[in-house]
């Protein structure tokens, strides 16, 4: 029987009752729920699917193929976490969810994954006709990922944690690209499985990403300050003829904020080293030219 459990297999209709057809394979009968069909079947015909052993120990034949399978890895949800157990991953079956030992997951109960987080997982049946998730090794990600581009530098990503080393994170973005996020690049390491957004500030010979968890500087220094920088990457030379000198009037008919705000953002870009200002002209700095996000196509049609 446990060579069946975690496969689809196609299997021969023997018998049925209001509720149920079942089905036989190498002499294992399973129950195929009529609820879950499209179509009615009659005795002797086959029919495929997965084979499973659900929740109440029920040998169950499901048309639904879930892409999480023995020898298949998929992502699946995680939808419960037991400290005594592991986490419950659902791949799409209506009566079983997949647990995934803690003898596989991080040692830190807290890097755990949580309810919503997401892991890649095949199907692995024990002696005993017990499915358990099995984790995808560095090898899956790697076999599944694509190389980027060097001009992917500074784009935002997300992505999914799948793995946790004392050197950083590698996550999978939702474009395929792996990731690596250096403890230096985060407030905090996030759990496996956990969803992430960041930025991609280099692009490795081989195709991987450096990725930061941390805002841009301007980001973090309020939205007048957000506002000068959108005004100054759409600059040709990245300058613009306004200074903390500027006529009030000017300023508050230009950026619709008065000049002591104006100046106050300034000074927090100024103290941030990503502008400078000089002959009347407020400029972007290197670091400044380099922490400004890209613009969108939306922003190129205005």
């Amino acid at each position: 029987m446990n060579e069946l459990i975690g496969q689809v297999i196609t299997a021969l209709v023997t018998d049925e009752n209001e509720t149920a057809f079942f089905v036989q394979k190498d002499g294992v009968t399973f129950e195929l729920k009529k609820e879950t069909l499209e179509q009615e079947l009659t005795i002797g015909e086959t029919v495929t699917g997965f084979a499973y052993e659900n929740s109440s120990r029920e040998l169950i034949l499901s048309t639904f193929i879930p892409k999480s399978r023995v020898g298949h890895y998929a992502f699946g949800e995680v939808v419960e976490t037991r400290r005594d157990l592991g986490v419950f991953v659902n791949i799409g079956l209506p009566d079983k969810d997949i647990v995934v030992s803690l003898d596989i997951l991080p040692t830190i109960t807290k890097l755990w994954p949580k309810p919503g987080d997401r892991l890649m997982i095949a199907i692995e049946v024990d002696q005993k006709g017990r499915m358990w998730g099995q984790l995808a090794d560095e090898s899956i990600f790697r076999s599944i990922s694509k190389g980027a581009k060097p001009e992917m530098k500074n784009q935002d990503v997300m992505g999914t944690v799948y793995r946790l080393k004392l050197a950083g994170t590698f996550i999978l973005t939702d474009d395929f690209y792996i990731g690596f996020i250096h403890p230096s690049e985060r407030e905090a390491e996030p759990r496996l499985g956990q969803q992430v957004k960041g930025r991609v500030i280099g692009v490795r010979p081989e195709g991987s990403l450096n990725v930061s968890l941390k805002p841009r500087a301007y980001e973090e220094i309020g939205d007048d300050a957000e506002m000068i920088m959108a005004v100054l990457k759409r600059q040709p030379d990245y300058a613009m003829p306004y200074t903390d000198r500027s006529d009030p009037e000017a300023i508050k008919s230009y950026f619709g904020i008065s000049k002591g705000s104006f100046k106050r953002a300034l000074g927090r870009l100024m103290k941030n080293g990503l502008i400078t200002q000089a002959e009347g002209l407020t400029s972007l700095t290197e670091k400044g030219q380099a922490d400004i996000a890209p613009i969108t196509d939306d922003e190129k049609q205005d």
